[in-house]
């Protein structure tokens, strides 16, 4: 009997530490899948003609009822509206090929960056002074990346600095967890 209760414990034993070795492999997998997708983002698809589409202008109209002052045009991937929201802010909102929210920009200060982040800024680059900042807030149902100063990046809200030292300006993004890493350089 102290036999089988040994072999049964055993038999448990090595059937967990092969489940958890399996398990880390397949976290293994997905992180590189994910790096895979990162690394192989896809073009965004260029909209044709000059016209912002009536979906777009339909979906802005369900997904912003309250703007005012609207303006909108075509630009190259997605058809943009900027208005002012029922706060007062001026805002932007871009829309994809299928006329979806991806995303909103909007000014904001270097106050509203999250603090950590601006801690690390005044750390990093301490010899740039510190410009405009823009709050991109993603539409997290919607999975295409944004496109800002000519770089696509991935859905995820966050706060862009515009740093300047002498001649030279950069763009830096912070996250929501205040981690701050370079866009951009600009000039």
């Amino acid at each position: 009997m102290k036999k089988l209760a040994i072999l049964s414990m055993t038999f448990l034993l090595v059937v967990a530490v092969v489940q958890g070795q399996t398990q880390k492999a397949d976290k293994e997998k997905v992180k590189e899948i994910k790096k895979e997708l990162k690394t192989e983002r896809v073009a965004l698809r260029k909209l044709e003609g000059t016209n912002v589409s009536v979906l777009a202008k339909n979906n802005f109209s369900k997904d912003f009822p309250d703007a005012t002052n609207v303006r909108s045009k075509r630009v190259d991937t997605f058809d943009e509206f900027q208005f002012t929201d029922k706060t007062g802010e001026l805002m932007k909102a871009f829309y994809d090929y299928a006329g979806n929210l991806v995303g909103t920009t909007q000014k904001k200060t270097f106050a509203d960056v999250p603090v950590k982040g601006q801690e690390k800024i005044k750390a990093e680059y301490k010899d740039y002074t510190i410009g405009d900042v823009i709050f991109y807030d993603d539409n997290e149902l919607n999975d295409t990346d944004m496109i800002l100063w000519g770089l696509q990046f991935d859905d995820r809200d966050l706060y862009f600095v515009e740093l300047t030292k002498g001649a030279s300006k950069i763009i830096v993004q912070v996250d929501a967890e205040a981690r701050v890493s370079f866009f951009k350089k600009l000039l």
